[in-house]
């Protein structure tokens, strides 16, 4: 539909630009043939002729080899050039009293075939500076002697003839124009009328007082028009709510706009809309639309999310408040088993001490998913309550490692700690920063192959505390990395997933919200993962410690050990002044 419309317009320039060129091919032609003529006609002057036919002819040849163009600079010379042309004839042939003078109205028959109107006005005042100069050429006594018999009636009509034209030209194309100007105005008039009578809605003009004056579009059902053209707006709700009609009309006059819903005057069971702006003084618009479909819709959505966060806040509850019940019998039964893998009531055979080893094993695992569970349940319930204190922010980290040295060693993957040597002081959670570098550093463990390395760093500046754990596991695919941080969400094969319920990285971002902070993972596949946590909890800036004494470990010992590379050392692990925490291997 739209090329159509393209082309139609296209047609009136079309039309105008062959008719302005017709017209300058006229033009040369007539002095070319006028030119024809005086060489044949006896008692010719001779050079100011051929000079005045000359000057009258390059203005249309440079305008037909230029075309019809567009630039205002173009225009104006091409203008220029008939007004001089026109000029020049006009001096050499008498002045404004020869025969040639009708050519010093050149620029306004050329100004006229422009698809420019507004360069009739440029024309005008070119023409009046040609007259000019041609007369004053021809007071002062430089012109020529003008041409007389023959010669002086063949250029007379040359310069009235295709002067004459060209201005005949120009009003025949400017009657043109206008014509087409107003056909397009009907017909955008046309469809604009159409699509205001199409439209679903009721759409007026209303005045100040409540005068319904110009309608389009479709009445509302309930609303009925001819009772609002007489009795005024507010008749098209029930009679309860007409004060609120006028109220919303002085509110739009106050504040350029209102909306309010009402039930309708007809049917009381429908809804309707109404929508007033001002756009002038005391002029109003306004929209009236059905909403009864919309409004229920609304209601049963918020229906459904009130039984939906009633069901969330319930489930949340309950588990929260299993917490005893739950907790209760798990540690009896790891405490039975612990008794049991101590012997402390007697020998047993290896083969009961083995399923004592189990049972307690299965308790601690069972154990860490309720208290998972847990945690959430109390985190999406709003009970979990931090319990902040100062503290190093390195011992909390260190404790979480020595718990997973374990579980590290018999996966086969190296787990390695970077602290800075200062003092990371904090006001936080223990618990819950503990918890933090426990499950990330799980998470690592379980997707990270043997042989490879996890890596947990923190740091602290202007205030935040920065714990990242890095692995060179697996990776995790786009897909799982847009679900992961959700609560039971998990990435990885069936094997992987049957590890844990997916609340791993729910509580950490969890958590580091609770302190405000943030959470952030980075991975790709066969490539490993970093996951980093910022929180704003740092007290005060690290302090540079004394220098310490040679360390030393045992295989025994639980505590990191702080030792710088030595010079010359070929290690391959990151120092840049900060401490290398090394686990001894067990025996």
């Amino acid at each position: 539909m739209q090329p159509r419309q393209d082309e139609a317009a296209l047609r009136p320039a079309l039309g105008a630009g062959e008719t302005a060129r017709a017209w300058r091919l006229g033009w040369l032609a007539a002095a070319l043939l006028a030119g024809g003529a005086v060489a044949f006609t006896p008692g010719s002057t001779g050079w100011p002729i051929w000079t005045a036919l000359l000057a009258g002819a390059l203005p249309a040849i440079a305008a037909l080899l230029l075309g019809d163009s567009e630039d205002e600079r173009t225009q104006s010379m091409l203008l220029v050039g008939w007004a001089a042309g026109g000029a020049v004839a006009a001096a050499l042939t008498g002045g404004v009293s020869g025969a040639m003078s009708a050519w010093c109205l050149a620029p306004v028959a050329a100004a006229s075939t422009l698809s420019a109107p507004r360069r009739l006005a440029e024309g005008a005042a070119l023409a009046l500076i040609g007259g000019a100069m041609a007369a004053l050429t021809q007071l002062s006594g430089l012109a020529p002697p003008p041409p007389a018999g023959p010669t002086a009636f063949i250029l007379g009509f040359l310069a009235v003839a295709t002067t004459g034209l060209g201005l005949a030209a120009g009003l025949m194309l400017t009657h043109r124009r206008a014509g087409e100007r107003d056909v397009r105005n009907l017909s955008e008039l046309t469809a604009l009328s159409t699509l205001l009578d199409g439209l679903p809605f009721l759409a007026f003009v209303v005045t100040l007082q409540g005068r319904v004056r110009t309608v389009r579009g479709v009445a509302p059902e309930g609303a009925a028009l001819d009772r609002i053209m007489i009795d005024g707006l507010s008749h098209a709700a029930v009679v309860g709510e007409r004060a609120r009609i006028d109220f919303a009309l002085g509110q739009a006059l106050r504040e350029h706009q209102a909306t309010l819903t009402f039930p309708a005057a007809e049917a009381p069971e429908r809804t309707l809309s109404l929508t007033l702006r001002r756009v002038g003084p005391g002029m109003l618009v306004g929209v009236m639309r059905d909403v009864t479909a919309e409004t229920r819709q609304l209601q049963q959505l918020d229906q459904a999310r009130a039984d939906a966060e009633n069901l969330a806040s319930g489930r949340a509850r309950f588990l929260a408040n299993m917490s005893h019940e739950l907790r209760t019998p798990l540690n009896a039964i790891m405490g039975f088993s612990d008794i049991m893998r101590a012997r402390m009531f007697g020998p047993l055979t290896d083969r009961y001490g083995e399923y004592a080893e189990l049972i307690h094993e299965s308790g601690r695992h069972l154990l860490d998913l309720i208290n998972d569970v847990l945690d959430m349940s109390k985190i999406e319930a709003e009970r979990f309550e931090l319990s902040r204190g100062e503290f190093d922010a390195r011992e909390a980290v260190n404790a979480a490692m020595r718990l997973l040295r374990v579980q590290a060693d018999s996966v086969g993957v190296q787990l390695r700690g970077v602290l800075p040597p200062a003092e990371l002081e904090v006001d936080a959670d223990r618990r819950a920063l503990k918890q933090i570098v426990l499950n990330l550093v799980s998470n690592a463990l379980k997707f990270t192959p043997r042989g490879g390395q996890v890596t947990v760093t923190a740091d602290g500046h202007d205030g935040m505390l920065e714990i990242v754990v890095a692995d060179t596991g697996v990776g995790i695919s786009p897909e799982d990395l847009e679900r992961l941080g959700r609560p039971y969400e998990q990435a990885g094969g069936v094997d992987q997933r049957a590890k844990g319920t997916g609340l791993g990285l729910s509580l950490v971002r969890a958590f580091a919200q609770l302190h405000g902070g943030e959470m952030h993972v980075e991975s790709r596949l066969g490539a490993g993962t970093s996951v980093s946590v910022r929180m704003p909890i740092l007290l005060e800036a690290a302090k540079a410690p004394a220098a310490p004494e040679s360390p030393t470990a045992t295989a025994d010992a639980m505590e990191p050990l702080f030792e710088p590379p030595s010079e010359g050392s070929t290690t391959d692990e990151p120092f840049l002044g900060e401490n290398v925490i090394r686990f001894a291997p067990p025996r």
